[in-house]
């Protein structure tokens, strides 16, 4: 039989010193790896906030981002007129180019920053017209030095503000509307594209933004899946080095790839053509003096190489797969949804580092607490113990017993964590996004995830901080506890 909850809750009462000390320490611990999870799901949340399957981010071949991208406006307009995808409205295609930069403007709190600054086309905002809206002053005129600057800049940025001057370069910009949107658009500083481009001294617009029309294939590759994986040349040195030194596998793949344009150019050859070419690498005997096991690594490299293509290559006959081989204006396509997560990969990364980190550090500290805790029950209630196992309460009932009494001191202090991490919900903030370099400004956001998480942490924190007691009160002798009481 199990010993009733009634006892391990009147137990942490009657200790109750012992017990906040502990519900305390794992509660701050909840608190700021909580708090840093929000940071990370308000980032996110704000940066995807309004992606769209419907929309298309075109960037040059070989860009990641934004700002790795440009495009001569030429080659811009005959990229927006050569696809047939792109919806066509009253005025014509339904697209527009944008330009990225980033400026250094003085935020409130001193010092300079890289704020993201975007020439758009009058387009633009066709395609975001139920996204963003404008709500104190105006829209500025195209062709002038006028300025518009999301809410989330009002207060954390000099002269973002209506009548705020904004020096670029040399060319003052008037600040004349303050905008909203959920997404990134909110932290960003908006002006015409030409205007813009011309004071900043660039080449041309950084992408082109379109509306497709329904039923549109995109086909991109999953970005996510792309920064995940390791370059396709260092999965075959890493299989070549099942057979050779890795100073060898590296030699023998730079041999493979001789005279070929990438990697793909090997999944044209059949195995055994890839055997050969093996042996003719330095990998094994020549296919004459067969080697069943050599059929077998060309086999291998050829199945990674395939799965690599599945993830790093549209899907075929797509848009995506269309205008990486154009001849006269190739370009890299994502569906906006698919851009804007690819875009929060590196800090999502650095703040679940981070809070992986505090969660160690912190999680040890609040364990030792838990430990000694129950420890200091054990220590008070060996007579107890020792009665309820003449009164035939058998080891697993009393370790369980111990492990509830944890448990409990886990989960309340859980929830004093995520009450303290409560009032961080909606707090503006500002961090530097590593893959642009520029500050975004966006809100903590305690999302049930957060919660879940919280919660989860501090219930394994209480389990460990209470094993050891209950497997030592699990252990006792009914002669020894009553003896040592």
């Amino acid at each position: 039989m199990f010993v009733p909850l009634s006892y391990n809750l009147r137990s942490l009462f009657v200790r109750k010193s012992a017990t906040l000390l502990t519900v305390l320490g794992i509660g701050a611990t909840v608190a700021i790896v909580s708090g840093v999870i929000a940071l990370q799901q308000g980032f996110s949340s704000m940066f995807t906030a309004g992606g769209r399957d419907d929309v298309a981010i075109f960037l040059r071949p070989g860009a990641n981002s934004e700002g790795d991208s440009q495009f001569s406006r030429d080659r811009g307009l005959k990229l927006i007129k050569s696809i047939p995808e792109i919806e066509l409205g009253p005025n014509g295609p339904v697209a527009s180019m944008e330009a990225y930069l980033a400026v250094l403007l003085s935020p409130s709190r001193g010092g300079v920053t890289n704020v993201p600054l975007r020439g758009v086309q009058p387009m633009t905002f066709e395609i975001r017209k139920n996204e963003l809206r404008i709500t104190e002053g105006r829209n500025f005129n195209p062709g002038s030095d006028e300025l518009i600057v999301g809410r989330r800049l009002i207060g954390r940025i000099d002269n973002c503000f209506i009548g705020g001057e904004i020096k670029l370069n040399k060319t003052p910009f008037r600040v004349v509307g303050v905008f909203e949107h959920p997404g990134q658009f909110g932290g960003e500083v908006w002006g015409d594209l030409d205007r813009l481009v011309s004071a900043m001294g660039r080449y041309g617009p950084n992408r082109m933004i379109a509306q497709l029309k329904p039923g549109t294939e995109v086909g991109a590759p999953n970005p996510m899946a792309a920064f995940n994986m390791e370059e396709p040349e260092r999965g075959i040195e890493r299989i070549l080095e099942s057979k050779m030194e890795s100073t060898a596998a590296v030699h023998s793949t730079a041999k493979l790839l001789s005279g070929r344009s990438d990697w793909r150019a090997l999944l044209d050859l059949s195995p055994e053509e890839f055997q050969l070419q093996l042996s003719l690498s330095g990998v094994g005997p020549a296919p004459a003096e067969g080697s069943g096991a050599d059929l077998a690594l060309a086999t291998e490299i050829l199945t990674y190489l395939e799965q690599a293509r599945a993830k790093l290559d549209p899907t075929p006959g797509s848009l995506a797969d269309r205008l990486r081989s154009d001849t006269e204006v190739p370009a890299k396509v994502f569906s906006e949804k698919q851009f804007l997560a690819s875009q929060t990969v590196m800090l999502t990364f650095m703040l679940v580092g981070l809070g992986v980190g505090l969660g160690l550090i912190m999680g040890t500290a609040a364990v030792f607490t838990a430990t000694n805790t129950m420890l200091s029950a054990l220590a008070a209630r060996t007579k107890e113990i020792g009665i309820l196992l003449a009164m035939g309460y058998r080891p697993i009932p009393i370790f369980i017993s111990f492990m509830i009494e944890a448990l409990l001191l886990g989960l309340i202090g859980g929830l004093v964590g995520c009450l303290m991490a409560l009032p961080f919900n909606g707090v503006s903030a500002g961090t530097m996004n590593f893959q642009t370099f520029t500050e975004m400004a966006f809100a903590f956001q305690v999302t049930p995830t957060v919660l879940i998480v919280a919660i989860s942490f501090s219930v394994m924190l209480g389990l460990l901080g209470g094993a050891l007691p209950a497997w030592r009160a699990a252990r006792m002798k009914v002669t020894d506890a009553i003896r040592q009481s």
